[in-house]
Order: C-alpha cells, then sequence, then structure tokens
C-alpha cells in the first residue's frame, strides 16, 4: 500500500510517499520538502496569509518531485493523507483541499492526521526506530508534552507547557537578543561559542513535582538580564544565549527523566523541531546511558514539519487498524486540535 502525505500547517510544505506492508515499520519511498523561512525573515514570522499562498505554489511541484523519485505515479497511490491539524487555518486548508481533491479525482480513499501524532511518529522513519511502549518527550515551536505512549493511537499526556513552550522560549528570547528569524536555531548557534554558567537563569518548574512546563519567566529574565547589560549586550550575547539553551535544556532533560522514573520505561522518544538541538541531543544521551535507556531521534532532516512523519503516521493508523481511510471528501480542517481528542466531538481518546 502506497501512502501519500502531505503537510501544510505552518510555514513548510513537505510531500512524501510511504510504502505500508502488512507486518513490519512502513517505508519512506521519497519525501520532499520546501521551507518558507527566508521569505518570512522580512518580518521577523510567519505571515499567513503568505503562507498558505506558497503553499498553492509549491504543493503540486513537490508531488511530480516525490511521485518521480520514487518510480511511482498518481495511480499507484492507495491513500493520500494530509495534515488536519493543529496549524495555521488557511494554510492547513491548502494541503486538506488538495489531498481531498486528488482523492476524488483517483477515487482513493483520504485520511487526516494530526500534526504532533506525525511529529510523535517520526522517529519510526529512522534508522534507529523504537518499540513500543515508550516515553516520548514532544517539544516543538509551540508545543512542549511528554506522554505515555502504548502503541499507535494510545497516548496518555504526563505533562503539558502551562504557558510558553520550549520552541517559544528559544525563539522569544531570540528576538530580545535581536538574532532574527528564524530564532531557536540562531540562538542555538550562538550558544557554542558562549559560556552557559555565565548568567543564572530560573529553570521554572524544574522542582514542582509535577511533569508539567513553564518557560514564560524564563523568557522575562532574559529580558531583564538583557537591560542589565545595557551597552555590554553585544559583548555578552553569546554566554547569555548559552546560559538561556542551558536552562531549557535542564528542564527537558530533568522532565524526561522523571518521567521515566515515573513509567518505569527505558526507552525516550524525541520528537520536534527543537528534538535537533545539539546540545539536548548530547544531554540526553549522556543521562539516558547513565540510566540504562534507551533514546530515539528522528533523522535531522525530518525534525521540522515534513510530508513524511505524516504519510507515515497515516501508514502506522492503518496498520494498526484504528484508523480507516474513507471516500468523503468533503473535508474541514481543526487549527486548536487536541492530540487524543476526537476530532468530531472532542471528546478526550486519550488512554
Amino acid at each position: 500500500m502506497l501512502i501519500l502525505g502531505i503537510e501544510s500547517s505552518c510555514d513548510e510544505t513537505g510531500v512524501a510517499l510511504v510504502e505500508s506492508k502488512a507486518a513490519g515499520v512502513p517505508l519512506l519511498r521519497a519525501h520532499a520538502l520546501h521551507s518558507q523561512i527566508e521569505m518570512h525573515q522580512a518580518y521577523g514570522g510567519v505571515v499567513p496569509e503568505l503562507a498558505s499562498r506558497d503553499h498553492i505554489r509549491r504543493v503540486l511541484p513537490l508531488t511530480r518531485t516525490v511521485l518521480e523519485q520514487s518510480g511511482s505515479t498518481l495511480q499507484d497511490v492507495d491513500v493520500v493523507a494530509y495534515t488536519r491539524g493543529p496549524g495555521l487555518a488557511g494554510a492547513l486548508l491548502v494541503g486538506s483541499g488538495v489531498a481531498c481533491a486528488l482523492g476524488a479525482a483517483l477515487n482513493k480513499p483520504v485520511l487526516g492526521i494530526h500534526h504532533l501524532e506525525g511529529h510523535l511518529l517520526s522517529p519510526f522513519l529512522s534508522a534507529d526506530p523504537p518499540q513500543f511502549p515508550f516515553v516520548a518527550l514532544l517539544v516543538s515551536g509551540g508545543h512542549t508534552q511528554l506522554m505515555q505512549v502504548d502503541g499507535v493511537g494510545r497516548y496518555t499526556i504526563l505533562g503539558e507547557s502551562i504557558d510558553d513552550a520550549a520552541g517559544e522560549a528559544f525563539d522569544k528570547s531570540a528576538k530580545l537578543l535581536g538574532l532574527g528569524y528564524p530564532g531557536g536555531p540562531a540562538l542555538a548557534r550562538l550558544a557554542e561559542q558562549g559560556d552557559p554558567a555565565a548568567f543564572k537563569l530560573p529553570r521554572p518548574l524544574l522542582h514542582s513535582g509535577t511533569l508539567d512546563f513553564s518557560f514564560s519567566g524564563l523568557k522575562t529574565a532574559v529580558l531583564t538580564q538583557a537591560k542589565k547589560l545595557g551597552d555590554e549586550l553585544d559583548a555578552r550575547k553569546a554566554d547569555l544565549a548559552a546560559s538561556t539553551q542551558a536552562a531549557i535544556v535542564d528542564v527537558l532533560v530533568k522532565k524526561s527523566l522523571s518521567a521515566l522514573t515515573q513509567t518505569g520505561m527505558k526507552r525516550l522518544v524525541v520528537a520536534g523541531g527543537v528534538g535537533a538541538n545539539r546540545s539536548l541531543r548530547e544531554r540526553l544521551n549522556t543521562a539516558c546511558s547513565q540510566h540504562q535507556v534507551r533514546v530515539h531521534y528522528p533523522e535531522l532532516d525530518l525534525c521540522t514539519d515534513n510530508g513524511a512523519m505524516i504519510a507515515m503516521a497515516a501508514a502506522m493508523r492503518l496498520q494498526a487498524g484504528v484508523e480507516h481511510a474513507n471516500r468523503d471528501y468533503a473535508f474541514d480542517v481543526k487549527p486548536r486540535w487536541l492530540l487524543g481528542s476526537d476530532p468530531n466531538n472532542h471528546q478526550t481518546m486519550l488512554s
């Protein structure tokens, strides 16, 4: 079975083709991605209308590229999967509309996928895929969550961000330091030149006894420190960036280890854009090795939004029998769809 996946939730247009068999991990046949970073840099952030228009321009050429790379045709596709939510409403509508139009034209079933589930299952695309069950650290621009994952569609939230997510803390702190867009990667690069112990910054909720996250206070502390430095800020910017990154990573590592202890599990999966952060990976690798825990990540080029994770999530849901593709091409999108909730009646489906 060949699943075509389309991702258009924010500022990346992604298309991929995944092959699913009766048993075993589905195989990525081809994928293509276009990032809108250069277009949005002039505005210091994502402009939804521009994002939607660019998705329209990119999605069909990317689809043709994927089909050519895999040696397939549209007629070979068995299911068309797309990101139904969460994300920017206009951007989601582009991918959903194209996917359902292709499904209708080909008389093939379609399947709407949760964007965060795509991230959650993306490590199965790696050369070292995990096995169920595991603890997942889902850490991206808009979400920071710890979950117990017992199988496809069987997710229990252990803790989550109650205000700013880790990715937001990176991005907002970078903006305070004048690093531009996208802020997170820029701050991480600058942090490599600085001293992570140069400034004493808060680790919010580190000793709260819960697995929830809060990073808004850290952002405020960075602003306060930047104002204190005044004219010295430029000379100390790398140190402040390194100290900020260290505070975020400390919290993520400590909470992840606490989740593993609480659940008794010995396998950790890290997914989402922040999962590409080198400092986070190094700290988690060291900590997990000390606790005899296996840790899994997506490949670096699949940490950001991409069509491969959507096609993979669809393949795994179909393979596990927790989802059935359909030929109802009257689509809608769910910009604020909570992972684990029924998209039609919002009742929880978490374990």
